[in-house]
């Protein structure tokens, strides 16, 4: 159990707001989560409380979940003491209902008691509000007290507090940034360690043991899985057990999850040995000059989707210059010819989550009714944020480069978008494999600014950082 915490004001203020925007209508319901067994009952995962339960409540620990009344103003934390058997294995700890003073809540109830405050409101004719279930655990629970079955659980998830909660969370305050910029450091910390200890002849698990050697060090933990890879063309591969060897890359994308569970989510491409190959240096300074374009974008007001398309043309632009495409760069956006080498979006929302708040919809998160996402276009479906920015925004840029060979050989035999690929030049890097480049970024009331310390990109820099 941790107990990390703001002070109360924090939490108290944020349920404010959150039953200001919910007023008199109803009963909101946070869970929070519970140990998930790995393999037999008492072999439990890594715990990870739930997001939006720590953004009101500040509670990292399992078997917890609340209330709050919209209508009465009551917020209630529903939890169970420990029994003797349980101090036996954990020694003692505080109860429930000292762990809700620290954030600001006097009214605590045993975790059974929940479900009938749910079924006494739902018999008075109460709303109901939940948010989108994603554990199992959560979702047999609350469909045995809204006495329904797991598909209409539907039926009760809030689009209302969906929108409430998404409105709050997505405004860092500067508390939120500090906490982001220190896990974005110990971020910055992996991604060297990692490159420093690259060199042919190693496994990528030996590079992935670097990172959580960093993390463990700064009493931190990943955020998602590593993706150290030498097959940077394969997005979100978890596969570490190749061999490193002399002219390929390395491409590592790793973000630390600080004790206040906040991340970072950075990426770096470099060589397995001292330097890069020609045709490595020249796609690695496309996807390079394709970031700073979108870096300049970046401001209130802008739509990060035609900041998606504006580094999307720069990556056609450099393609073209180097031979592999062809024709009009802004002609080859338009058509979608660029996703080729970027089926990807350029970047997310980052905050508590790597993907921040996805578990509540990226439809609600990354867009919004003037803007929906569009589900069916390659690339574009992908790209989990569209919105407009606004000052206190956090997010990742990462443009890359991807050459996948079952992609090349589905397109060239449907002769697609000849008019924009020269498919014969293609085929000669088709064993190539991927480059990213990815920082994190504050908006600001004029514009942006990189967090954390400084992590070389240039293609000098990282080539210096394997002397």
């Amino acid at each position: 159990m941790h107990l990390n915490l703001f002070d109360k004001q924090v939490y108290t203020g944020r349920r404010q707001v959150l039953k200001n925007a919910m007023a008199n209508d109803g009963l909101i319901v946070l869970m929070g989560n519970e140990d998930s067994s790995m393999n037999y009952t008492d072999n439990a995962y890594l715990f990870r409380q739930d997001s939006t339960f720590l953004y009101y409540f500040g509670l990292d620990t399992h078997g917890l979940a609340a209330i709050v009344d919209t209508d009465s103003g009551e917020e209630v934390i529903f939890g169970n003491e420990l029994t003797i058997d349980d101090i036996v294995w954990t020694g003692t700890l505080p109860t429930v209902s000292d762990m809700a003073a620290m954030v600001g809540i006097t009214q605590t109830n045993p975790y059974g008691q929940l479900g009938q405050y749910i079924k006494s409101a739902l018999t008075a004719g109460r709303k109901v509000h939940i948010l989108p279930p994603y554990r199992p655990e959560n979702k047999i629970k609350l469909a045995a007290w809204l006495n329904t079955d797991l598909a209409g659980l539907a039926k009760f998830v809030s689009v209302k507090l969906i929108k409430a909660v998404i409105a709050q969370r997505v405004i860092k305050t500067p508390l939120e940034v500090a906490e982001l910029e220190k896990a974005v450091n110990i971020s910055i910390d992996m991604e060297l360690a990692v490159i420093k200890h690259t060199r042919p002849g190693i496994k990528e698990y030996e590079l992935v043991a670097k990172a959580h050697e960093v993390a463990i060090a700064n009493d931190a933990r990943l955020g998602y899985p590593a993706i150290i890879t030498t097959h940077g063309q394969t997005l979100h591969t978890h596969y570490y057990g190749n061999t490193l060897q002399e002219g390929r890359m390395v491409l590592c994308d790793i973000g630390a999850e600080n004790a206040m569970h906040y991340g970072g989510d950075l990426t770096r491409t470099f060589p397995v040995g001292k330097s890069f190959t020609t045709r490595q240096k020249e796609l690695y300074e496309v996807v390079l000059n394709a970031m700073n374009h979108a870096i300049t974008m970046l401001k209130p007001g802008v739509r990060f989707k035609d900041v998606h398309l504006g580094a999307a043309q720069k990556l056609a632009e450099g393609l073209i210059a180097v031979g592999i495409m062809k024709g009009d760069a802004a002609a080859a956006v338009e058509a979608g010819a660029h996703t080729m080498f970027f089926q990807c979006g350029l970047g997310h929302m980052l905050g508590m989550d790597t993907h921040d708040m996805e578990d509540l919809g990226e439809q609600y998160v990354g867009y919004t009714e003037t803007l929906k996402k569009e589900t069916s276009i390659f690339g574009l479906k992908s790209l989990r944020l569209g919105r407009e920015l606004e000052a206190g925004f956090v997010l990742t840029v990462e443009p890359g480069i991807y050459i996948i060979p079952e992609l090349i050989d589905r397109w060239q035999a449907e002769s697609k978008y000849i008019d924009f690929i020269n498919y014969d030049v293609l085929n000669t890097y088709r064993d190539f494999g991927g480059i990213r480049i990815e920082d994190n970024f504050l908006i600001t009331e004029t514009g942006s600014r990189v967090l954390g310390k400084y992590l070389p990109k240039s293609l000098n820099e990282i080539e210096g950082l394997k002397d």
